[in-house]
């Protein structure tokens, strides 16, 4: 039924003139009522929404839950693509779409997976799914294989369980399904979506900007650099432990914009806070800061294997194929000046390429040598470059905590030892494509470590490229026989103690090599309305089924 206005029932029924005034009067008396009925239950379910405005400085790169492998990206996705294991409250790890598995051998396990659960095109999860999504997140156009390292296959035994056929034993396997998250077979296929596209090169399909998932919220739009939507699904499996039931992500990527939508109440949760801004944030009464680590590094990616790099003053030569040249590098910058300067005490500065809380992480091994500018050109003239080279440096300006400052206070410290970086500062998106079609000789990257181990780390970042989860992130060619060795007995080492040890190997090749550069590791405070409730994540991942607005 329409309603209109009052007055427009009360003009109605004056031009309505006996015989029918009676008439009209009932007319009016039913639809006032009728209308006021409606109104009524428009009013209930507006004081049952909840919604949650969420803002943070860069957007998602696409909404294809195999293509990248991106945290923000992620962080939306996760409230509608689920795995087969997720994170409880206290960041351990219990059933989702599988609900038991068993360890039939060493390299053989079996899953039972969740019955009665929907897609949110009302379709039912199957096995057939499961097999699907493995089938897809392992084409090479995407960066997620690592999610599914070690398992060779995944045999169907019946509609509701699944064996999984690994290369060898996998110590992590629960935590890296986390994020191996499922795809409807028939949804994707009637969509022509069976394939990845091709992120990099700019390609798109309908699974790009089009989600249907099992999880707690439907993506009902996404407006690159604008926006993405969602609403609950009431008919998810399990019950939220929150009162969400709207979520809007607001991407700002100006400071101070996001900051004033927090203070104006525009927006209820803000999760990239402006160093400046986090002592006057905590001060202010309307607001609170909650803190905690975050298992992010920020560091430098040089290219190490090609003979020449692009846009180089060096011409006939790769300068950091020289270890010597890589130290300089990372020995002429002050990390302690950046944490003061700019990130306002908020970082840990880094040696090593894996942030506290880290499985493999050590606090001995992660202390970075103070700036030595005199050892730094040493280097570099023993290298064959006493007056140093011009490289291009490319970075993002809207990605990480104060990404384009880091970026521009290096460029002047590397120009203290005669180092010349040409900064390119552009947004994620561009930023993410050109490194991967390796058009960057030397970049910015922050790693987040979601599975909270150094295997990740080690064989996404450092482990030679194969095209499939071994150096799935490697686009700095990085090609180490040692440390592949190690890598790989990381991988299927069940001993504890033997398995830490080899990390320990590992981490220390990796920074006494310097095959990157790192800078620190972050600290992420995140500020919101008092009336908000919600658990501070360590990748960076707030979740909606764990948040309450009162």
């Amino acid at each position: 039924m329409v309603c209109f206005p009052r007055a427009f029932w009360s003009r109605s029924s004056e031009l309505r003139k006996p015989p029918f005034a009676a008439g009209a009067r009932r007319r009016t008396t039913l639809g006032t009522t009728l209308c006021a009925t409606a109104l009524g239950l428009a009013l209930t379910a507006a004081a049952h929404a909840v919604p949650l405005r969420w803002a943070a400085q860069n957007d998602i790169l696409t909404l294809d839950p195999h293509s990248q492998d991106h945290s923000t990206t992620s962080a939306i996705l996760q409230h509608s693509y689920e795995g087969l294991t997720r994170y409880n409250e206290q960041w351990e790890v219990e059933p989702c779409l599988a609900t038991k598995w068993t360890t039939v051998s060493p390299t053989l396990w079996r899953f039972e997976l969740r019955k009665g659960v929907k897609f949110h095109d009302g379709s039912p999860f199957t096995a057939d799914d499961v097999i699907f999504s493995f089938q897809r997140i392992r084409q090479p156009q995407g960066t997620m294989q690592i999610y599914v390292t070690g398992i060779k296959e995944i045999k169907k035994v019946d509609d509701y369980t699944i064996d999984l056929v690994l290369d060898s034993p996998q110590p992590i396997l629960l935590r890296n399904l986390i994020d191996f998250r499922i795809m409807s077979k028939t949804w994707a296929e009637k969509n022509k979506a069976t394939q990845l596209a091709d992120y990099k090169s700019k390609d798109e399909n309908y699974a790009s900007r089009n989600a249907v998932g099992t999880g707690s919220f439907k993506i009902t739009g996404w407006q690159p650099d604008q926006r993405v939507t969602m609403v609950i699904n009431k008919d998810w499996w399990d019950k939220p432990k929150g009162n969400i039931t709207e979520i809007t992500y607001l991407p700002i990527k100006s400071d101070p914009t996001r900051v004033a939508a927090l203070v104006s109440g525009e927006v209820d949760l803000l999760t990239d806070l402006p160093t400046q801004d986090v002592a006057r944030l905590k001060n202010d009464g309307k607001l609170k800061v909650i803190e905690g680590p975050e298992t992010r590094t920020i560091f430098f990616a040089p290219d190490l294997g090609s003979d020449e790099l692009r846009g180089s003053s060096v011409k006939g030569k790769n300068p950091f194929k020289d270890v010597r040249v890589r130290q300089a590098l990372s020995m002429s910058i002050d990390r302690e000046a950046i944490k003061r300067s700019i990130m306002r005490g908020l970082s840990v500065p880094a040696a090593l390429m894996v942030a506290p809380g880290v499985n493999g992480y050590s606090a001995e091994l992660d202390k970075p040598l103070p700036p030595d500018l005199a050892k730094a050109k040493k280097l570099l003239a023993d290298a064959g470059y006493p007056s140093g080279f011009e490289i291009p440096l490319n970075c993002p300006n809207n990605r990480y905590v104060n990404d384009e400052e880091v970026c521009l206070a290096v460029v002047s410290m590397w120009a203290k030892i005669g180092v010349t970086a040409r900064l390119t500062a552009q947004p994620m998106s561009q930023h993410s494509q050109q490194f991967q079609r390796f058009e960057s000789p030397l970049y910015m990257l922050g790693w987040g470590v979601s599975t909270n181990d150094a295997l990740y780390s080690l064989q996404a970042l450092a482990r030679t490229r194969s095209g499939g989860p071994d150096g799935s992130f490697n686009f700095s060619k990085v090609s180490d026989p040692t440390l592949d060795k190690l890598t790989d007995a990381i991988k299927g080492e069940m001993d504890v103690n033997k398995r830490n040890a080899l990390i320990r190997e590992a981490l220390i090749l990796v920074r006494d090599q310097a095959l990157f550069i790192p800078l620190h590791h972050q600290v992420r405070p995140w500020a919101m309305k008092t009336g908000v409730e919600t658990l501070h994540r360590s990748n960076d991942r707030p979740e909606a089924r764990f948040t309450t607005i009162k």
